[in-house]
């Protein structure tokens, strides 16, 4: 589940999905499982924060005197906003409801079109570098990425690069904010999860939560080399094609009478 976490975070694949799936067919998808799968993701985190680590050393360094830096920490608190509210707001209900394959597969499919859409359409740059962006375009972005709050299998990273490309940012703008803007995301829902769910929990977990935040971070670190590489010279068509293939997958073994539920 670690290895899962780590490779789909930060592509425009949805890692929540994947997660879901995974979990249906491991039989890992009680209570405790659901906060495994939020806390791991801070595994993912650090490996953006470790592959940016000097840029946010120097934010922070620089917080006080800085017009860029405050800039950027203002932009990101912006984005992050939100996703904040619409997460408190109906995430019970979107996890009732909606955390099921058929729903995830569906979301992949139409995900997927949308973003072959995206790269059919001329793309107008107004945003070159992410410190070119300005308030609204961060409050766009926080806009976008609670697409993927209300929909497991939108992808978070896939609904906020896909949404910057829309609203006139370069890809690797998109993609950069769309990593930064993951850090203060995923740890405030870790540490919530975590919170809330705190009874469901003991030492005895400790050893196997650490196991998958270790796998979510080394796969990251991994994957986030690779597509800021990936991005410079490619579009995003493969990562569509991927999602309605497996959101076809899906689908087609649901209808065939194949159970994406363990239990």
């Amino acid at each position: 589940m670690g290895i899962v976490e780590g490779l789909t975070e930060f592509l425009p694949i949805s890692s929540t999905g994947h997660l879901i799936l995974a979990g249906q067919l491991l039989g890992f998808d009680n209570d405790k499982g659901a906060v495994f799968d939020i806390v791991i993701q801070t595994g993912a985190i650090l490996a953006v924060i470790w592959e940016y680590r000097m840029r946010f050393y120097n934010v922070l360094a620089e917080i006080f005197t800085s017009q860029r830096s405050q800039k950027f920490m203002v932009n990101l608190g912006i984005a992050f906003l939100p996703g904040a509210v619409v997460g408190l707001l109906v995430g019970k209900l979107v996890k009732a409801y909606l955390f099921h394959a058929i729903p995830v597969a569906l979301a992949f499919i139409v995900g997927g079109v949308i973003i072959l859409f995206a790269e059919k359409r001329k793309h107008r740059v107004t945003v070159v570098e992410v410190d070119d962006m300005s308030g609204m375009d961060a409050f766009k972005m926080g806009c976008a990425q609670c697409l993927a709050l209300l929909f497991p299998g939108v992808s978070r990273s896939g609904a906020t690069i896909i949404g910057g490309l829309f609203f006139g940012l370069s890809r690797k703008a998109a993609t950069e904010f769309s990593f930064f803007l993951a850090v203060p995301t995923l740890i405030a829902a870790g540490a919530y999860q975590l919170y809330k769910e705190r009874g469901l929990l003991s030492m005895q977990d400790l050893d196997w939560f650490a196991a998958g935040m270790i796998a979510a971070f080394l796969s990251a670190f991994a994957c986030v080399r690779w597509f800021l590489r990936y991005v410079m010279s490619h579009d995003f068509s493969l990562f569509a094609w991927y999602r309605i293939a497996f959101g076809l997958i899906v689908l087609i073994s649901a209808y065939a009478g194949v159970s994406w539920n363990a239990k």
